[in-house]
């Protein structure tokens, strides 16, 4: 291992792209520190706040604290990842979007992802909007005038779309994916703060050492099996059928095709908590009105503060969508056709309708272990935090953070040893 490090900073190509990461990394890091001008916080209000609603704390934790501090990148890359997945779930509905995503190749993927930079700013402005009249609301930040709501607003858009510019350079000039890459650098930048947390919580609750002993024990069965299950295939053979081509002979090659017991990632994680979390952010926003809607508002808000009735729900809701988020990006039909084009068979199974049912047989019967892992891991941090008594470190025992450190992690090792095996065959 120790070599394989040494090897990637001898190479100057490689050095160049992980100090240009840094880099980004660093800017971003700033960025999430300055705060949008003319916003007064209440801190211990806001801290009850994000303490009370998840999906926020969630978010919170992604752009690294930017959330809570109310900086010009508080929103973080949330509004184009959420155009990203607006597109792709209208690909469902529209033939014309589904063909350039799908049949124009690379022309058609750079076309698909202008639109989403374009849905982006109206997004984020939307979004920024939404989140600034709910704090004020709160109480969390102090009352806006609208020449000030008018500023901030236009501050967290273009921050929202620089955060999108920078993840872009990352996967143009950098290694890895640079949307995951930010978001991960979001994720490690809490650590610090979990530290302080553990070191307050020996300190005020002295709670008992086993219980210490016990949350890393979980933690650490939990992360393995995160990273087995994320590295869990299903490989289905495919032959490829000899062709001959003036003198030359292609084909003739056996391979698979792997199936990823969990293929959906953590989009379904992603969809239950915004759905979750919408419904109570409209009752608390309606919660002040007098009459029905005012105690309808109250009763939702109740309703989904309980913490079983939020379990249940988001347990059954990432379930689902791991079923929905999978048949939007993969289709057996489309894969059974790419196939049959390029001479590939799976033995035993007929090209074309008889290759599409096969996969989706095959698919739907390792879809559920993946949903159920998903669903499982979602609840761990509530479930141990309850267990332990320990609040800090949640991204250590399950929900989305921990599927994103362990798959960017492993994407970006895997990157780097194609790279370092690229360059061991150039110098033969």
């Amino acid at each position: 291992m120790f070599e394989k490090v040494t090897q990637v900073f001898k190479i100057r190509d490689l050095r160049n792209k992980i100090l240009f990461i840094l880099f980004i990394f660093a800017i971003f890091r700033i960025m999430s520190n300055i705060p949008i001008p003319g916003i007064i916080q209440n801190k211990e209000v806001a801290q009850a706040f994000f303490n009370q609603f998840t999906t926020f704390g969630v978010l919170n934790v992604f752009t690294g604290g930017a959330l809570d501090k109310f900086s010009i990148v508080m929103l973080g890359l949330g509004p184009y990842i959420t155009s990203t997945v607006i597109l792709q779930l209208l690909t469902m509905i529209f033939p014309q979007l589904e063909k350039i995503y799908r049949e124009e190749g690379e022309a058609g993927r750079q076309k698909f992802t202008q639109y989403g930079r374009i849905l982006t700013v109206p997004l984020a402005a939307l979004n920024a909007y939404g989140m600034l009249a709910l704090f004020q609301r709160q109480r969390v930040i102090g009352q806006l005038s609208a020449l000030l709501t008018f500023n901030s607003v236009i501050t967290i858009t273009a921050g929202a779309v620089f955060l999108m510019w920078l993840g872009e350079l990352i996967s143009e000039k950098g290694i890895g994916e640079g949307t995951s890459l930010l978001i991960f650098a979001g994720i490690i930048a809490d650590f610090p703060t979990n530290i302080l947390q553990i070191i307050n919580l020996v300190k005020t609750q002295k709670l008992p050492i086993y219980s210490y002993l016990l949350f890393f024990v979980m933690a650490f069965i939990i992360l393995i099996g995160v990273i087995i299950i994320n590295d869990a295939r299903r490989n289905i053979p495919v032959s490829y059928a000899k062709r001959v081509r003036g003198s030359k002979m292609y084909g003739g090659v056996s391979t698979y095709l792997p199936l990823n017991i969990n293929p959906a990632g953590v989009m379904p994680i992603i969809f239950a908590l915004s759905i979750l979390t919408f419904p109570a952010m409209i009752a608390n926003f309606l919660v002040g009105f007098p009459g029905k809607i005012g105690s309808i508002a109250q009763s939702v808000g109740k309703f989904f503060q309980n913490g079983w009735v939020y379990g249940i729900l988001e347990f059954f809701l990432v379930f689902l969508f791991t079923f929905f988020y999978t048949l939007v990006t993969f289709d057996p039909d489309n894969v059974s056709e790419n196939l049959q084009k390029s001479g590939g068979f799976i033995p035993g199974i007929r090209p074309g309708d008889s290759t599409a049912k096969f996969l989706s047989h095959v698919l739907n019967r390792i879809l559920p272990i993946g949903a159920l892992f998903l669903a499982i891991i979602a609840l761990t941090p509530t479930i141990i935090g309850n267990v332990t008594k320990i609040l800090a470190f949640k991204f250590l025992v399950g929900g989305t953070s921990l599927l994103i450190l362990v798959n960017v992690i492993l994407e970006t090792v895997r990157q780097i040893k194609s790279q370092l095996e690229m360059r061991e065959y150039e110098t033969f």
